[in-house]
């Protein structure tokens, strides 16, 4: 059984060294690992949600809205969502294909 040191992992929060046992923090830490390895996982398996969030922080960036939450509801509804975001995908491997080509010249 493995007893939590004083740093936590990278980007996780301190320590409450009363709440857990050190076996419940050891398999809570594996857990969050887990997890984390798995969401980075998904987001290499799916590169159009970091095209959709680049687009919709872009858009919010330029256009400064006053109120997020409206402009973040009909941005993500938008009819057309789905298609720009393939359009934009389309374009991202077409300039990888590229960039991979002038490297092999």
């Amino acid at each position: 059984m493995a007893v939590p040191n004083h740093n936590p992992p990278q980007g996780m929060e301190g320590y409450d060294f009363g709440a857990l046992s050190p076996e419940q923090q050891e398999k809570l830490n594996n857990f969050k690992m887990q997890t984390r390895v798995a969401n980075e996982k998904y987001l290499r398996d799916h590169p159009e949600v970091d095209i959709l969030l680049a687009e919709f922080l872009r858009d919010v960036l330029s256009r400064r809205p006053e109120n997020i939450q409206d402009f973040a509801a009909d941005w993500f509804t938008k009819p057309q969502l789905a298609e720009n975001i393939d359009h934009q995908l389309e374009q991202r491997d077409a300039s990888l294909r590229d960039q991979r080509f002038q490297r092999k010249l």
